[in-house]
């Protein structure tokens, strides 16, 4: 999925809650492409907090009737120094990039695609989905492995069944359980946890690392606190564990983690970077490549920074036209942590 919009001034402020989580991250409706464009809610990132480990951006759209309008139409674009993981409750999406892979996002798997030194993809909904529902996540790659080459993972984990309660584990462990997706950063967590009306489930957590537990649907508190749906709770390091109470209604929620990213980042349209001027050779490169500057390759083939030429392909032919890159801003873009 491209991110249209990210323009720090437009970054929502987090509000404070009760001790037992640490913030609430209120959601904003971003819409994605044109006049018809799908609606979703941002969560991540937020003036007052970029990163919930690794994890800097997070989307999460639907139940959308997607019958009438076609539903996502995401055409190719770029991305560097981030992954991205799709995860999806009903419908699904197919998925194409530059790496090679050509595959369906559904519900219940994860497809994890690292950019690292640069990659392009396209997202497009599946003629026979008429509703769509999920979200999906970035994590930034830290310094050691932002300038690996692009890879692409599917996997699709094992229900663990508790009592009123089930979760899947797509990245990291919980519960007994742990994904073998390789995530070449710090370690992480992405899982969904289902609890039925009234049920009670407490897991243990690494105490090194912070968390967020987004609400998809029901009646939820965590570690004693409401959280309304579509909101995202975080708690800082230091939690042993994660007390979720589910009220009248069922619950479904994802819930995020890892160990604090202790490098700034530079996010911008669809690149991490950690600087203003890498950020803008990135645009340079992808629009040069699509055929939106003057066509020109690097000496020999190879960019300054060791990335091959074209860093964003190659890619089949006969898909829709690539998005091209909006303008740079007129200041200076500064990392955060």
């Amino acid at each position: 999925m491209t991110n249209l919009d990210v323009k720090p001034e437009e970054i929502v402020c987090s509000e404070t809650t009760a001790p037992a989580v640490a913030e609430l991250l209120l959601p904003r409706d971003v819409p994605l492409g044109g006049p018809r464009a799908m609606t979703v809610r941002r969560t991540l990132p937020q003036r007052q907090r970029s990163l919930i480990g690794s994890w800097c951006f997070l989307d999460h759209y639907g139940p959308d009737d997607v019958s009438g309008f076609g539903g996502m139409a995401v055409p190719r674009h770029p991305h560097t120094g981030l992954a991205t993981v799709s995860l999806l409750f009903t419908g699904e999406i197919a998925h194409r990039d530059s790496s090679g892979a050509d595959a369906l996002v559904r519900p219940g798997e994860i497809n994890l695609m690292i950019a690292g030194r640069g990659i392009s993809h396209q997202e497009f909904s599946t003629a026979d989905s008429t509703l769509l529902h999920g979200v999906q996540l970035w994590y930034a790659l830290p310094d050691a492995t932002r300038h690996m080459a692009p890879t692409f993972e599917h996997y699709a984990p094992d229900v663990v069944l508790g009592e009123g309660s089930k979760l899947r584990v797509f990245i990291g462990s919980l519960a007994g359980s742990t994904s073998p997706i390789q995530t070449h950063t710090p370690p992480l967590l992405a899982a969904e946890v289902n609890l039925q009306p009234g049920a009670r489930l407490e897991l243990a957590l690494d105490s090194g690392c912070e968390h967020g537990v987004l609400l998809d649907a029901g009646d939820l508190t965590v570690n004693g606190a409401a959280v309304p749906v579509d909101h995202l709770a975080y708690l800082p390091p230091g939690q042993r564990s994660l007390r979720l109470a589910a009220g009248t209604n069922a619950v479904r929620l994802i819930l995020i983690g890892g160990e604090p990213l202790a490098e700034p980042i530079l996010m911008w349209w669809n690149f991490v970077g950690r600087s203003h001027a890498e950020v803008v050779a990135y645009r340079a490169a992808w629009q040069r490549e699509i055929g939106h500057e003057v066509p020109a390759a690097p000496a020999e083939d190879i960019y300054d920074d060791g990335a091959p030429y074209p860093r964003f392909g190659p890619y089949p032919s006969g898909q829709p036209a690539p998005l091209p890159a909006p303008p740079m801003p007129t200041v200076t873009l500064r990392p955060r942590s």
